[in-house]
């Protein structure tokens, strides 16, 4: 069964992004690196499988 938006915002938010706001059901997630990610969804959507591989290499990403 595939993962929720929300349960990638939440990763996201735990490995210290910040949500720097969007528009529609886009999302801008910055770093204090400088690592950058736009997330698309409603939170109840599910995450297609393209979208946690991105969430997962960007976490990777900032914490180098």
């Amino acid at each position: 069964m595939p993962r929720k938006i929300r349960s990638l915002i939440k990763e996201l938010e735990q490995a210290g992004f910040m949500n720097r706001g969007g528009k529609g059901s886009h999302r801008n997630y910055l770093h204090a690196n400088g690592v950058a990610l736009t997330l698309s969804g409603n939170l109840g959507d599910d995450a297609k499988p393209y979208q946690e591989k991105l969430v997962r290499q960007k976490i990777e990403e900032a914490q180098r």
